[in-house]
């Protein structure tokens, strides 16, 4: 009997963790725009109500500058040298982790449900950065 074989490559670590990035900012902006339908918080936004409390100039950059790091490493993951590259994703990857295991408590299902997905997204990110292929040198 004939068996036939899926063709496959190796991808290279630096495209893995581009995707886990990418898939990050996914469940990011899906958990943001599901948080709206929340009951009550279209009403606080307009109240002046943010992530940090009340809304002012400096809460919002502080949460652009949260939430653009991880599309910028989508980008990072591909062009920056293996050893920084390595490095700034074990410590980006950890510190969302934090961010979101502060974030869930109280939390409603949906954003538990991204939540554990994005600590999951980032357990990878900080094990392939961990294990980076290493190559001899003569």
């Amino acid at each position: 009997m004939n068996s036939a074989v899926f063709d496959d490559f190796k991808v290279h670590v630096k495209l893995k963790l581009s995707a886990l990035w990418a898939a990050l900012m996914f469940c990011y902006i899906y958990g943001d725009y599901f948080g709206l339908y929340v009951p009550g918080k279209l009403k606080g936004m307009l109240a002046g109500d943010g992530p940090l409390g009340a809304v002012s100039q400096s809460s919002l950059v502080a949460t652009s500058i949260l939430l653009a790091v991880p599309g910028i490493m989508v980008f990072l993951s591909l062009v920056l040298a293996p050893r920084l590259n390595r490095w700034l994703n074990i410590i980006l990857g950890a510190f969302y982790i934090v961010i979101m295991l502060l974030t869930m408590p109280g939390a409603w299902s949906f954003y538990i449900l991204l939540g554990v997905i994005e600590i999951a997204l980032g357990v990878l990110t900080i094990w392939y950065a961990w294990h980076w292929p290493k190559q001899s040198v003569m």
